[in-house]
């Protein structure tokens, strides 16, 4: 599992860098699991769950690209100070994964979102551990080893100039112009197929506002002289469209946020009343699927998380316009940290599971979070 974690962490880092894109690892991870731990006897489902949840972390762990890059691109950083990444990493990843035990009796336990990418993770387990019937599990093997060569097949072909990555381009919409490009990738297809009928309309209705009705009106007027239209189109995309998915991104956030307090606040309960039926009971008494990490537990490493967030930030803040405020700045700031991270981790986990971690728009609540703090 730590193995597959540094590979796929590596994997998505380069990926998030060059395309901005990372990809869920619980999949592949299960697969190189079940091959590698089948020469092994006595191998169960449950251990190579264990190793596709460690892995998983990769995708989590490589969304740092979208955020640490903009203090050197911005000037504040000359370079990558190699602690300085390390604390914040480890940092936000501990805070984030305590945030997400009381979430998952909201998000999960408590709901009825598809999970795209935990369900086919767990089909290619049960597969694998041959759970059901025998000629059932034949055609999900079957199934599963078909879409598996299908996806690399195709990149290859890509790769080898026989078949388009992708189609579209850039054109002209009245005195405007629009672009459309769309991947030719077979796992988007998959995830399509997950996430069912609904989440692929509301993604296409996304579509059409974006690049149909508000990319040709911010660009309506005419295309400045010695700019070739897909750069201007591009340039106009990054710098107006995208903060308008950021904001409906964030608008989304408050009414996720309204719709799942009622589940975390159940959650939250139902932790409490786990840890008191494990100290009179123990462990044992709980069902395993009610075996969290106790909530008192929870509650402190948060807390204490603030102690070196504060350190951190402070170090941030040395020689910078808000040193002379630093205390009230600190104070801020940390409360700020405390509440968003609620907010972003019950985001993340709700579009996760409404269209997969891969789809998750985490760039975007970089940006929200981004802003928010540039308030205070």
């Amino acid at each position: 599992g730590a193995i597959l974690t540094v590979v796929f962490t590596a994997a998505n880092v380069y990926l998030g860098l060059r395309i901005g894109l990372t990809f869920a690892t619980s999949i592949p991870a299960a697969v190189i699991s079940m091959a590698v731990l089948r020469a092994f006897s006595g191998t169960t489902i449950q251990e190579n769950n264990i190793v596709q949840t460690i892995a998983s972390s990769a995708g989590t762990l490589s969304a740092i690209v979208f955020v640490l890059p903009g203090l050197v691109m911005v000037g504040w950083w000359a370079d990558f100070p190699y602690w300085e990444s390390v604390a914040v990493i480890a940092v936000g990843g501990i805070l984030g994964v305590m945030y997400s035990v009381p979430l998952r009796r909201a998000l999960v336990t408590g709901s009825d979102l598809p999970y795209p990418e935990g369900v086919a993770a767990a089909e290619v387990l049960k597969v694998g551990a041959g759970v059901g019937g025998a000629e059932e599990n034949r055609k999900g093997l079957a199934a599963v080893t078909a879409g598996g060569l299908l996806a690399a097949l195709y990149p290859l072909l890509a790769k080898m100039k026989l078949a388009a990555e992708e189609v579209g381009g850039a054109f002209k919409v009245g005195s405007g112009g629009t672009m459309l490009f769309g991947g030719l990738s077979l796992a988007l297809v998959g995830v399509g197929h997950l996430v069912g009928l609904a989440v692929g309309i509301a993604m296409l209705i996304g579509i059409v506002i974006s690049f149909g009705v508000l990319l040709p009106q911010l660009t309506a007027g005419g295309i400045p002289a010695d700019t070739e239209l897909a750069e201007y189109v591009g340039t106009v995309f990054r710098q107006k469209i995208r903060f308008i998915g950021a904001g409906t991104i964030g608008i989304a956030a408050i009414w996720t946020l309204l719709r799942v307090i009622g589940p975390i606040v159940r959650g939250v309960t139902a932790a409490i009343a786990a840890n008191a039926s494990r100290k009179s009971g123990g462990n044992e008494s709980l069902d395993i699927t009610e075996r969290d990490i106790p909530i008192s537990i929870v509650g402190g490493t948060i807390l204490a998380s603030m102690i070196p967030i504060a350190l951190l930030l402070a170090d941030f803040a040395v020689g910078g316009p808000v040193a002379n405020a630093l205390g009230l700045t600190l104070l801020a700031s940390v409360v700020y940290v405390l509440i968003a991270g609620v907010v972003i981790a019950s985001v993340c986990g709700y579009m996760a599971g409404l269209i997969g971690a891969s789809n998750s728009p985490i760039s975007g609540v970089g940006i929200l979070a981004a802003l928010g703090i540039s308030l205070l």
